[in-house]
């Protein structure tokens, strides 16, 4: 009988496996790296800001994942274009705004903002096309786009509460240090033109607005130094914010706004200054991260804040970190960090934190991003091109 040969049954049963299985569909191989992004809506009639798809090579590892989809929205400084990328893939669609792009506002109406070595751009984030983009007051002083650490142009830039006027930090000048004044230029968000300037400090990193949208602060880098304006009367009052001197590395970077009104500045993983815009006064509460500070965001609900630390410069001798502060008990977690970073983000739960990789200072960035889980500390890196520097969500 046939079933009394074990060995030629065994022969025919995995003859009808091998059958049945090379009838199955080829499993799909393809990668993140290797997907087409999906295209971007219909361009607008400025034919060099129409947006074109790209792709970043991700990390091997996998990526943390939010409960939702994220966007980001990205400057590439060493460039002339954001981005629209996708933090999970890798993925994203750039978007000609204008060469050296610095710092991005999120504002109402599906609108953002973006400063640039020769001017504001203007975008639609809903149809991802640039409507304008619109030369600065001091377009003549500012002179042919430049790139690097002291490009001229515009830097720091906020949004008011209303959304209708953006307020522009512009550097004056290609060096740095040598005490000549920027200026904050307003935008007026429905005319698109700009209609005031008022004389800041020098090399405004970023510009906050007051809770209510009645006064304007620019973060002064090379004054040591924040400026509050009076957007309606242009006039400015130079507050002193230098916890550690005059000197050196010991420089206010960027700012957050406290659910008080409070001005949140970070130096050196040493100290954070907690300043009071209405007397100009401040305390300064101690930090332990020991490290270079720069961009700094506040979660969501607005009870944590996030500090970019890229190691070793001047009174800070630590290695890089991302330090996560309680605003009101000042209790730290600091994370370390393997590389240098600029600008900080997170996704809309509060979960995770996205760091640009392009560092201006001395050129000692790179070309790449990180994802940072905050509960577990887990660091993901991937690569993004061309000096990847501010980052938002898009909160759409």
């Amino acid at each position: 009988m046939l079933f009394k040969n074990r060995a030629l049954f065994a022969m025919l049963i995995l003859l009808i496996m091998l059958v049945g299985c090379s009838s199955q569909p080829e499993a799909s191989t393809g990668s993140a790296s290797s997907a087409t992004p999906s295209t971007a809506p219909s361009a607008a009639p400025i034919a060099s800001a129409a947006p074109t798809p790209d792709a970043a090579m991700p990390s091997p590892s996998p990526a943390p994942v939010s409960g939702e989809a994220t966007t980001l929205l990205v400057t590439h400084s060493k460039s002339d274009y954001m981005s629209f990328l996708d933090p999970v893939t890798g993925r994203f669609n750039k978007l000609t705004v204008g060469k050296a792009p610095f710092a991005i506002a999120v504002g109402p109406n599906h609108r953002a903002y973006v400063t640039t070595a020769e001017g504001v751009a203007v975008v639609d984030t809903q149809q991802r096309k640039r409507l304008a983009l619109v030369p600065y007051r001091a377009a003549d002083t500012i002179g042919k786009p430049q790139f690097g650490e002291y490009r001229p142009g515009g830097m720091g830039l906020a949004v008011s509460p209303d959304g209708k006027s953006v307020y522009v930090g512009v550097y004056l000048t290609g060096r740095g240090g040598d005490g000549t004044k920027s200026q904050l230029e307003i935008l007026d968000a429905e005319k698109l033109v700009m209609t005031g300037s008022v004389a800041v400090g020098v090399r405004p990193f970023d510009v906050v607005t007051s809770l209510d949208g009645n006064e304007v602060y620019s973060i002064d880098h090379d004054s040591y130094s924040v400026t509050a304006v009076d957007p309606v009367q242009l006039k400015a009052r130079t507050l002193e914010a230098a916890p550690f001197g005059k000197g050196g590395f010991e420089k206010p970077h960027y700012a957050a706004v406290r659910a008080d009104g409070r001005l949140l500045l970070p130096y050196q993983g040493r100290g954070l200054i907690v300043l009071d815009p209405v007397s100009g006064k401040y305390e300064t509460k101690p930090l332990t991260g020991n490290t270079h500070q720069e961009g700094v965001t506040l979660t969501p609900e607005g009870k944590l804040l996030l500090v970019i630390g890229n190691g070793a410069a001047g009174s800070a001798s630590g290695k890089p970190n991302l330090t996560v502060l309680d605003v009101n008990t000042y209790a730290e977690k600091i994370i370390p960090l393997e590389r240098m970073h600029q600008m900080v983000a997170t996704s809309a739960d509060g979960r995770y934190a996205y760091l640009t990789g392009g560092v201006t200072y001395a050129d000692t960035g790179w070309n790449g991003m990180s994802v940072v889980d905050l509960a577990s500390g887990a660091v993901r890196d991937f690569e993004v091109p061309d000096y990847p520097l501010d980052v938002q969500l898009l909160s759409e």
